[in-house]
Order: structure tokens, then C-alpha cells, then sequence
């Protein structure tokens, strides 16, 4: 800790390393981004220190409307994001998966 944080009263959180994993949500009947948007606010209701949701992509149909649902998710492990999930039952979820990220800059 810096001399002035502990001046000033502040401590530094515990970082803990994550790593990133998957959540694949194949979706039983399409639906609306507005539909959809109930899942985004139980997952960001439900997450820990131990979870969080990061981003999600959703795969549309010729309608536009939402039929799958890929979240990505920062977590200690595996199971920190299935604790999360159990928390919201009606979102189908078809498997959580590890995830490495991988950018086209790598690749110049």
C-alpha cells in the first residue's frame, strides 16, 4: 500500500485472479431484445465477487429476434459462474465453457 492511502484511510481490495468463461443460452422460442433484456438484469442482479457478467452477443434470427445468447463472464472458476446460473432457472443455459479471447492485432 502507498504511504498516502494508508494516510488517507484507504486499503487497496484483494485482487483476485479470474479467469473468463462462456455461458451458452440456446433459447426455447425467439425473442425480442426487450424480451431479453429481463435475462441481462437477473444475471447483473445475481453476480459476486467470485462471477460477474462481463458482455453478451445475441444471435438473431431473419426476424431480428434473439434465438442464442453468448455471455461471456469473469470468474474464480467454472463453478462460480454455475452458482450464478442456478440463481435464474428460466434461463436456459446449454453449457458454461473456459474462454480465451483472442484479438485480429495479434495477427499484423
Amino acid at each position: 500500500m502507498l504511504r498516502s492511502e494508508v494516510e488517507r484511510g484507504i486499503r487497496r481490495k484483494e485482487v483476485k485472479n479470474l479467469a473468463k468463461f462462456l455461458a451458452v443460452h440456446p433459447l426455447p422460442v425467439p425473442v425480442t431484445i426487450k424480451e431479453a433484456t429481463l435475462f441481462g438484469r437477473k444475471a447483473k442482479a445475481n453476480v459476486t465477487v467470485d462471477a460477474y457478467w462481463v458482455k453478451s452477443w445475441a444471435q438473431l434470427n431473419e426476424e431480428g429476434k434473439i434465438v442464442k445468447i453468448f455471455c461471456e463472464w469473469n470468474a474464480t472458476d467454472i463453478d462460480a459462474v454455475r452458482k450464478v446460473m442456478a440463481k435464474i432457472p428460466d434461463m436456459p443455459c446449454e453449457g458454461i465453457y473456459p474462454l480465451m479471447i483472442v484479438d485480429s492485432e495479434s495477427f499484423r
